[in-house]
């Protein structure tokens, strides 16, 4: 018996539907940010990766915690996703690789999948991920499982069962010179083990790294080489919250000798730090999390990037965070001046454009004619370039004006700001284009406020 047309049309609605759903799980947004580098979610706990030409990070993703999801004033994790870039400015969210619901070992309603890691080896990406096992016998606490790709950004297959004899947090996966994977992770101290081939088992027992300090919590490793140098570094709660510091061996499994603070406590008063290092185009990067977007709950964070640097003798210069993070900023896209470089001591100020909503980011607020910002590293090219516009709001009205390299360098353009108190797009002519990589300066020319979202230049 042949179908009806109302069945034919009706297996094809439910197979358009089938198709859309598909396509809407696999939706690729793009980020463009400094710190934090994504601004639309929380994300937390980066793990950042150089596979092929780009940089990958494989975070913890913070939620809010709701009736039924998570517990309340807590940390609270569902899912994982990962975001990538060929330039450490554009970031793209590839959206959710693992998810708590549809790992065969994870207890469905943990909210727990924390810090995770990943690495390439054999033709497969890799993917740690510690959480709660449904199966108390497996594990009381937390233990770590493994999902395997074909590709940096999935789709990641969870194995349907955690790592035997692994009990703790924050797996951190080294590959030496010779081939042999090394497991690090954490639960009070910091432990490894060697990996099996099939990056899956745990190849010798574990050790405890036992030359680490032993008053305050540890947490967090992250291992990585050096000129024959092995450098292990964690989060410690030396005082009151964590500083990311680093030691130093000649093996991967220690003994190591304690160096000292590559990060201090956060400014922002956040809690927790968690990291990691990298070497991407001749440049080694520290990616860790700060609270940008949520300053007064710290269970819910953002990761950033800052620049890293080596003292002759080996040592980690101490890194000091940013809000303008690293990377150029191409001169035609929306220059975010609250991700400052330079900020006037007077005047000048960072807000918030939405307390109700932060994920609108921040704006900033020139309220006198001593106030100023400066932006590094835009990119304005080679082709001249004709206008600047300004997204901008003025109750009074105002004037501003934009200089290449400092408050003395060459008049790019005076923009005088109309009276209003919503948001509008203003643009001005620019009297001068400096081809190359400038520093921009924006400053207020009237004592009456001006609030400044973004500039872009045409």
């Amino acid at each position: 018996m042949q179908p009806s047309s109302k069945s034919i049309i009706g297996m094809a609605k439910i197979k358009l539907r089938c198709w859309l759903s598909a396509l809407a799980a696999v939706v690729i947004t793009t980020a463009n940010a400094q710190n934090p580098l994504i601004t639309n979610q929380f994300t937390a706990d980066p793990s950042a990766r150089v596979f092929g030409d780009k940089v990958y990070v494989y975070p913890s993703h913070d939620i809010r915690a709701q009736p039924g999801h998570g517990r309340a004033g807590w940390f609270v994790m569902e899912d994982y996703h990962v975001f990538s870039s060929a330039n450490l400015t554009d970031w793209t969210d590839h959206g959710v690789i693992v998810t708590q619901n549809k790992v065969p070992w994870v207890k469905p309603d943990s909210y727990s999948m924390w810090a995770p890691d990943c690495i390439y080896r054999n033709g497969k990406y890799y993917f740690y991920f510690p959480t709660t096992p449904k199966d108390t016998t497996v594990s009381k606490g937390f233990t770590i499982g493994v999902a395997v790709s074909d590709k940096p950004t999935g789709p990641f297959v969870p194995q349907p069962l955690p790592i035997k004899g692994v009990r703790g947090i924050d797996p951190n996966v080294f590959i030496d010179k010779d081939g042999q994977a090394y497991l690090y992770w954490s639960q009070q101290n910091i432990y490894a083990a060697k990996l099996k081939d099939n990056m899956l088992e745990l190849a010798s027992e574990p050790v405890t790294l036992g030359e680490l300090p032993t008053q305050g919590l540890k947490e967090g490793p992250y291992l990585f080489e050096r000129k024959g140098t092995y450098y292990l570094t964690y989060p410690h709660v030396a005082n009151k919250t964590e500083r990311l510091e680093y030691a130093t061996s000649t093996s991967p499994l220690g003994p190591f000798t304690v160096k000292g603070v590559l990060m201090d406590e956060s400014p922002t008063g956040c809690w927790t730090n968690h990291h990691s290092i990298l070497a991407f185009k001749n440049q080694w990067y520290l990616f860790y999390h700060h609270n940008d977007l949520s300053p007064a709950f710290d269970k819910n964070r953002s990761i950033r990037l800052d620049s890293l640097f080596f003292e002759p003798d080996g040592r980690i210069r101490k890194v000091v965070p940013t809000l303008r993070g690293v990377g150029l900023t191409d001169a035609k896209q929306k220059i975010q001046l609250d991700r400052y470089s330079r900020l006037s001591n007077s005047g000048a100020t960072i807000a918030f454009l939405d307390t109700a909503n932060k994920f609108q980011g921040w704006k900033t607020v020139l309220a006198s004619n001593l106030a100023w910002v400066q932006y590094n590293g835009v990119a304005f090219g080679k082709q001249a370039l004709k206008t600047v516009t300004l997204r901008t709001m003025a109750p009074a009205g105002g004037t501003v004006q934009l200089r290449a390299d400092g408050a003395t360098g060459p008049l790019l353009a005076q923009v005088t700001v109309p009276k209003g108190g919503q948001w509008q797009e203003v643009k001005a002519p620019l009297s001068a284009f400096k081809p190359g990589i400038h520093a921009v300066v924006v400053a207020s020319k009237t004592d009456t406020p001006v609030e400044i979202d973004w500039i872009r230049f045409e």
